[in-house]
């Protein structure tokens, strides 16, 4: 393995970490892709390639926070894999430049959101408009299932809206979606992680199987990255499990925002 590969092995590790753990893969991966001489373009559709090794890592190792879960993923995957499709054909059919140019306000807009999410929670609860959310597999036979189902259907809106950004670009996509799901409803910080990986991975995923035959995807790099992205990926959860909620609430936020300001200028 020549040093190119090797420093794309380790990028894929950091990306993999920070991915799983905050969203935030592409901080990592996509500027190592540039450094390691690949064009732009080349760069965005390998660092997608790539990046769905995340997705393996991190389902392989939150296997205890997905218990359970197996309903809420399956709709929010459907939502998920819409988008991500819809995304990959604008990428492959339209110019960047104008979509690029929001990416910095979409992220740190998630991050500020994930920031402020306790006061935006104590804001709908004195107001009485927030209850605990119960899962969307488990729908009473009267009106409040079809509020339920009702709501699970806007979750599935907002999450293929999601799709259509990471298929796309996908930048930050990991914060935003962690921003908005974990307003979604009441759970443990992991939890909410392991679902957003799922779902994100899975637009990731859909864009990535679209690039392989159509996009113009650098292999041996994004073999490399997407090897470290394995492994990164798999030891990120367990990260995520021990450490406290607010603190790494707060982490995760405030790299959003780093995000961000790179993003806006890069």
């Amino acid at each position: 393995m020549n040093a190119e590969l090797a420093w794309l092995l380790l990028a894929g590790i950091g990306a993999g970490l920070t991915g799983s753990v905050a969203g935030l893969a592409s901080l990592v991966s996509y500027p190592s892709l540039l450094a390691a001489g690949l064009p732009p373009v080349v760069a965005n559709v390998t660092n997608t390639v790539a990046m769905f090794g995340v997705t393996g890592g991190t389902i392989a190792g939150s296997r205890r926070e997905l218990r359970g879960q197996g309903r809420r993923i399956a709709w929010l995957g459907l939502a998920s894999f819409l988008g991500g499709a819809v995304g990959a054909a604008l990428l492959l059919t339209t110019p960047a430049e104008a979509f690029e140019a929001i990416v910095p306000w979409l992220v740190g807009s998630g991050a500020v959101l994930l920031l402020l999410r306790d006061r935006i929670r104590g804001w709908a609860a004195a107001r009485g408009s927030r209850q605990a959310r119960p899962p969307i597999d488990a729908l009473p036979p009267d009106g409040a299932g079809r509020r339920t189902l009702a709501r699970g259907f806007g979750w599935g809106v907002i999450v293929f809206v999601l799709g259509i950004y990471g298929g796309y670009f996908g930048a930050g996509v990991g914060i935003i979606a962690l921003a908005v799901l974990v307003l979604e409803r009441a759970e443990a910080l992991a939890i909410t992680n392991a679902v957003k990986n799922v779902a994100t991975g899975v637009a990731n995923g859909t864009a990535a199987i679209a690039y392989v035959f159509f996009a113009p995807v650098d292999w041996p790099a994004a073999i490399a990255l997407g090897l470290g992205a394995v492994i990164g990926g798999f030891l990120g959860p367990g990260i995520v499990r021990v450490a406290p909620e607010r603190p790494l609430r707060w982490l995760v936020g405030l790299a959003g925002l780093g995000l961000a300001l790179h993003l806006a200028t890069s």
